[in-house]
């Protein structure tokens, strides 16, 4: 949440935590879930070396699985966890409008 204009949401319901930068998601976390997995956006090529090296890295649950990536939090090392949060909210912020991206900017 310390992510330029990313909100928390629950558009789904009240399960499914849904995190977001302008209009677009960028992760989700199924609440009742255990251990506890996030749904991340990943570049198509590097979402395929993770899964292939990472232990705890697999295709989106529910999701397009070329560009999403089910990441289960206590498996990932930390580190990786949040580089990868990271990765996936810079690439859904670039594919924002310009004028959702200057919006943003103006207000950080």
């Amino acid at each position: 949440m310390q992510k330029p204009g990313s909100v928390e949401d629950f558009p789904f319901d009240n399960k499914t935590l849904v995190f977001k930068v302008g209009s677009k998601m960028f992760g989700l976390i199924s609440l009742d879930k255990d251990p506890l997995r996030i749904n991340l956006k990943c570049d198509p090529d590097r979402a395929i070396i993770l899964r292939e090296k990472t232990t705890g890295i697999e295709p989106g649950f529910h999701m397009n699985k070329r560009h999403w990536n089910t990441v289960t939090a206590d498996i990932v090392p930390e580190k990786l966890l949040f580089e990868l949060i990271d990765h996936s909210y810079d690439l859904v912020f670039k594919s924002l409008t310009k004028k959702e991206r200057l919006k943003i900017e103006e207000t950080s």
